[in-house]
């Protein structure tokens, strides 16, 4: 399955989820490691822009992975409860995403994006042993248009 990882450029070598650990999303909970993907480049960049603070244009890096097929759990939005989607996240999603992590019985989570509900995210547990069978397969600078931030 490939999959797609916008970031800070400074940050594209390190696919260990320590940022994830220090800066919870919606999907873990603070001190465990995730990487956090997108089935699609431009759901990864929706979900950057959402977190951005304001005036702030960082170097990107799109990194293309591949992770085995088979090692997916799919989470549907039926799955998940109604204000899924809202902000701040209901704390009951990081739950959700604990449980995963420590059952490790997959690589991946996939998980519908809060920000497009037709998109899907995917999150990695890094401490999972298939994550030693994840490949880059390309890593390139990502242009940021400024007119997405205004």
């Amino acid at each position: 399955m490939r999959i797609f990882r916008l970031c800070n450029s400074a940050y594209a070598d390190d696919l260990s989820g320590q940022g994830a650990a220090m800066y919870p999303g919606r999907w873990n909970r603070q001190g465990t490691a995730v990487l956090y993907c997108s089935e699609r480049p431009e759901t990864a960049l929706l979900e950057i822009l959402v977190n951005l603070p304001p005036m702030m244009t960082p170097q990107l890096t799109l990194l293309t992975l591949d992770i085995p097929d088979d090692s997916v759990r799919v989470l549907s939005s039926a799955e998940l409860p109604a204000n899924w989607f809202h902000f701040p996240a209901p704390t009951v999603l990081a739950s959700i995403g604990q449980e995963w992590i420590q059952a490790a019985t997959q690589l991946a989570l996939q998980v519908p994006s809060a920000v497009v509900h037709s998109a899907n995210n995917v999150m990695l547990n890094t401490r999972h042993p298939l994550m030693a069978e994840l490949r880059v397969i390309s890593k390139e600078p990502f242009y940021l248009d400024r007119r997405l931030l205004t």
